[in-house]
């Protein structure tokens, strides 16, 4: 196997070599030093698509990110065009880092997005829906069924919808009703049909009236039809074919399904707050009432419903998107629970290595040498088992964690609940902020204060987003500090579909420094200097500057200068700039980010020796690792930062050193080698913000780096991993 050096490695160029006419940095419009963050993410989401749209992908993964693609929309939607919106409305239309307008960019997102809307409904209903049903699994019409049939499902309709319907009309005593966000709804006009009425109030007047039916989510978007196996009809069609039965004596029109997406983006100021917890509370009970953002509607709307629904929301035409076949996507993946391997991917089991099969205590294990778990390829037991250790070890005295998003059904808060009852010290951070998990977070944090559990809300003003655990382990006459240090989340759910890196170590260094940050994010302490841990936004920023530059030193010296990095988001105007002076200076830098990336690449003069490539696949791309070569004393980091202006200005990020020479080898030649290698699931960004295929030469090799890590894209997979990791 090629190792990260060989990868695309080229000599290092003397300082009297120049590569090109260095451009002025200074001298640049930001327009041609940046890409649209709005951009970039949106880049994303297409590449998300992208694997739905790809038809060697099994139909049930491909209509799973068709479902993750609607997902992410409708959070983009919520979250950053209410930003720009919100902004629009105060008339502060601020340029973005690029240099465009909130105005600029809304219009630009209805641009970008309008075609994606329009690709990912094709999929479905030309590809994806006629591909599962070749293989018997059918959404069919309602009207396609045979008269019994359909008396059936008329007679499911009286029995399970037809009770929890509540239509609303709209007239002068029933203003325009509150649409919850996104929620499916049928919109249609209704109208007296012959005469007066004996239930006809004392002033009706006979004239059409709006109507909305919120499709219930109490009963199954797909509903089943008796006697054909996995054939289901949408539960809309259902209430569709049935509407007369909501409105006796009246004439009820044809009927549209729409959808709105609301503002749910929560802003808190902490320093007034004298509760967080009962602050956050209100804030998420409110997030349901933000503002309209966006309106979708099936394609065959009348413009005059259209627009009434429009103005009563209070949008523009610009926030009106059209869907061709059903909206709200992520119902349909209820498809998924089918018991259809042969539809899906592979099955993976993670492995444990034979290390940690050893019988061995695992704080034994640890003390004799660091440890690097790399999820979900290694099983996530060994994180749990090391939080159960901790808990039935009656050695162990204190037990620190860092919670971001636990999810509600992880069994990591239970286990500290139970260390707690036996007597020991136990501290959990539990960040309240972390966006769409407040309730859950807010849940446990009750749960572990009301068992004795110290639990602390982290530092005013900042997020804590490390993953961090300490325990403190008596031994003899001494205590023994182990800790773990990661990139993913505590969460055992999601560290089966996340990519992430985790280290255990009791370097007593480490050890101390995790020990002085608990007490800078549980006490009052200033702490400003930490021996090994770069810790934002204390130290992190500047340390990760300090090696940049002592790369450029090297390249300009003659000496091996390199640069590999992974994570998830570069959009830091500070660190794209430094990146910048790195590469004008020779330095070959490979960047494989997933999501957002702001900085432009092979542009002459100013990033011609930058790559960076995105990985989107089964596995949702999360690691951070972080490689330079440093004139040869190689330095990796492994933790939780991207570099964004939040991580590094905004949060608690922690990032570790690799010291173990085995660990390090691991990381640069196996992990990062197979990212540069990835030809199948890589795309490579363009200097103009785009995302192309990685080209693969005739006859040249396909590398598809999570079928490696798998094992399905090499036979030596485990060997190299079993090697690397006993």
């Amino acid at each position: 196997m090629s190792t990260v050096v060989e990868q695309q490695q080229t000599p290092a160029t003397p300082a009297t070599t120049p590569i090109k006419p260095k451009l002025e940095l200074n001298q640049l419009p930001a327009s041609e030093l940046f890409i649209n963050r709005e951009a970039s993410l949106l880049q994303f989401h297409r590449r998300v698509l992208e694997e739905a749209l790809d038809s060697n992908n099994p139909p049930l993964e491909r209509l799973k990110f068709l479902s993750i693609f609607s997902s992410n929309l409708d959070e983009f939607f919520m979250i950053r065009v209410s930003g720009l919106k919100d902004e629009l409305e105060e008339g502060c239309d601020q340029l973005s880092l690029d240099g465009m307008t909130c105005r600029e960019q809304l219009q630009m997102i209805r641009e970008s997005v309008t075609p994606f809307v329009a690709e990912q409904q094709r999929c479905l209903t030309a590809e994806i829906l006629p591909q599962l049903e070749s293989e018997g699994i059918v959404v069919t019409s309602y009207h396609s069924l045979s008269d019994t049939e359909k008396q059936r499902l008329d007679v499911y309709y009286s029995e399970k919808v037809f009770p929890v319907l509540t239509p609303l009309a709209v007239d002068p005593t029933h203003p325009f009703p509150y649409i919850s966000p996104l929620s499916l709804n049928l919109g249609l006009v209704v109208q007296a049909s012959d005469g007066p009425s004996p239930a006809d109030p004392p002033k009706f007047k006979n004239e059409p009236r709006f109507v909305r039916i919120k499709v219930p989510s109490v009963v199954p978007r797909l509903v089943p039809i008796e006697d054909r196996p996995d054939t289901f009809v949408l539960v809309e069609e259902l209430i569709q074919a049935n509407i007369c039965s909501l409105f006796p004596g009246m004439d009820p029109g044809p009927s549209y399904t729409f959808r709105v997406t609301r503002d749910a983006d929560i802003e808190i100021r902490e320093e007034e707050a004298e509760d967080l917890l009962r602050v956050l509370q209100r804030e998420i009970r409110q997030r349901r009432f933000g503002s309209p953002v966006r309106l979708e509607i099936a394609a065959e709307m009348p413009e005059v419903l259209r627009k009434y629904l429009t103005e009563s929301l209070n949008l523009v035409e610009d926030d009106v998107y059209e869907v061709e076949g059903p909206l709200s996507i992520q119902d349909l993946m209820a498809l998924y629970e089918i018991d259809r391997p042969d539809l899906k991917d592979h099955p993976f089991s993670p492995t444990v290595s034979e290390r940690l099969q050893s019988g061995k205590p695992l704080f034994d294990l640890i003390k004799e040498r660091d440890i690097l778990v790399h999820h979900p390829y290694d099983s996530y037991e060994c994180v749990t088992d090391f939080i159960n250790e901790a808990v039935t070890d009656p050695d162990v005295v204190a037990i620190k964690m860092c919670l971001y998003r636990t999810g509600p059904d992880s069994p990591i808060p239970p286990a500290l609940i139970r260390a707690s009852e036996q007597g020991k010290q136990v501290t959990a951070l539990i960040e309240l902020k972390a966006r769409f998990d407040e309730e859950h977070n807010i849940e446990w944090a009750r749960k572990l204060d009301q068992a004795g559990v110290h639990v602390v809300y982290g530092i005013l003003g900042l997020k804590t987003h490390g993953k961090l655990t300490l325990v403190v382990r008596r031994e003899g006459d001494l205590l023994t500090r182990y800790a773990h240090i990661a990139s993913g989340n505590y969460n055992p759910t999601t560290s089966c579909t996340y990519t992430d890196v985790g280290l255990f170590t009791a370097d007593e260094q480490i050890g101390a420094d995790a020990t002085e940050l608990f007490n800078y994010l549980t006490g009052c302490s200033r702490q400003t200097d930490y021996r090994r841990l770069f810790v934002a936004p204390v130290t992190l920023r500047a340390q990760i500057n300090a090696l940049i530059d002592r790369e450029i030193e090297n390249q300009k010296a003659g000496r091996p200068a390199r640069i590999v990095a992974k994570f998830n988001r570069l959009a830091d105007k500070q660190m794209i700039m430094k990146f910048y002076e790195a590469a004008q200076a020779g330095v070959k830098i490979d960047l494989i980010i997933r999501g957002i990336c702001m900085l432009r690449p092979g542009v002459p003069g100013l990033s011609e020796s930058i790559t960076v490539r995105s990985v989107v696949g089964r596995f949702l791309e999360h690691s951070r690792v972080f490689y330079f070569e440093s004139g040869g004393e190689e330095k990796i980091y492994i933790g939780s930062a991207d570099l964004m202006a939040r991580n590094l200005k905004h949060r608690i990020e922690v990032l570790a050193p690799v010291q173990d020479r085995q660990i390090k080898s691991f990381l640069k030649d196996v992990v990062l080698a197979a990212y540069l290698r990835d030809n199948v699931k890589a795309r490579e960004l363009q200097a103009n913000g785009t995302y192309r295929p990685i080209p693969i030469t005739p006859g040249g090799e396909r590398f598809d780096s999570q079928a490696f890590f798998v094992g399905q894209g090499a036979d030596d997979t485990a060997m190299v991993r079993g090697k690397m990791l006993v």
